[in-house]
């Protein structure tokens, strides 16, 4: 799952900025998964339990509707995800949204985060099957020169069953020939050019930046962030955010999920999983997330005995 589903990349610093909102009267809208992503010392979940604001949804879209639901109040929306997410939310805010709604961007881009992992000292990745709802926005010629830089193949591939199994099945084939090349396995959604009006919507609102990935390391150009046009719209210049910090759970730092999402480790290596960290009291975001490979692992038994 390297380089990181978007929850389990979300930095603690992001979700303590949301939970700081939360607590300080706004209502916080954000997609499920992020919902238990523990801070530094708590979650958006915490924060509804000690009566904050916080709503769940399932598009950029129902943020709007919340906003305009609610005049009075001021709607946060912690958006999270890669660019499959971030060209929705790109997407609202151009399209005149309400006075009272602002982003709180977490919005990743993989690209440089592939480079990253590629590059790790311990990692021996022989490949890497690329998610095809990213690649339906970026376009798969994105992966041209990674593909060059680095000679291992990337094969990009959807989501159902046979999807998934088409996309490892050719994937093996490069490894198996030791060829590095670039095959779309999901023609039916991807393009090379990708979805050119959501990219063109996706740049016009972000920009690049550097920022840590959770787990992991500080990325160059790999966090989203709201271009100065779109100023007034950014949470962080809105509001004084002052997160409550430095009460971190101490198991956290036994946490391997940036070893697990890079691939040098696998779950039942770290010595809380399952036992300390599960779904239900999860330490690191790889347990909460439902594309967390430590809540899979624990799913579904790890790896199987073939």
């Amino acid at each position: 799952m390297g380089p990181g589903c978007p929850v389990c990349v979300t930095n603690m610093p992001e979700v303590d900025e949301a939970v700081a909102l939360a607590e300080d009267g706004a209502i916080v809208a954000t997609y499920g998964d992020m919902y238990r992503v523990p801070g530094t010392n708590r979650s958006l979940a915490d924060a509804s339990a000690a009566g904050a604001d916080v709503e769940i949804v399932y598009s950029a879209s129902e943020v709007v509707d919340l906003a305009d639901a609610t005049p009075d109040r001021e709607v946060v929306f912690f958006a999270t995800g890669f660019e499959t997410t971030a060209a929705p939310t790109a997407a609202i805010l151009v399209g005149d949204p309400p006075e009272n709604l602002s982003v709180l961007s977490a919005h990743k881009y993989v690209p440089p985060a592939m480079a990253v992992v590629a590059e790790l000292p311990d990692t021996d990745i022989d490949g890497f099957l690329a998610a095809g709802h990213a690649a339906t926005i970026t376009g798969y010629g994105l992966f041209e020169t990674f593909v060059e830089e680095y000679e291992v193949p990337v094969v990009v591939g959807g989501f159902e069953p046979l999807d998934v199994l088409l996309g490892v099945e050719r994937l093996l084939e490069y490894v198996r020939d030791d060829t590095a090349g670039l095959e779309n396995a999901y023609p039916r959604c991807v393009s090379r050019e990708g979805n050119t009006a959501a990219l063109e919507t996706m740049w016009e609102v972000f920009e690049t930046t550097a920022g840590e990935w959770r787990g992991i390391t500080e990325i160059p150009d790999a966090n989203l962030v709201l271009h100065e046009a779109y100023a007034e719209y950014d949470a962080r210049d809105r509001f004084d955010i002052e997160p409550a910090t430095g009460n971190a759970d101490p198991l956290t730092e036994q946490c391997l999920c940036g070893d697990i999402m890079a691939g040098t480790a696998d779950p039942d290596e770290c010595a809380l999983f399952g036992e300390e960290c599960t779904p239900s009291n999860p330490v690191g975001a790889c347990m909460v997330s439902s594309e967390g490979t430590c809540k899979i692992w624990l799913e579904y038994g790890g790896r199987p005995d073939l």
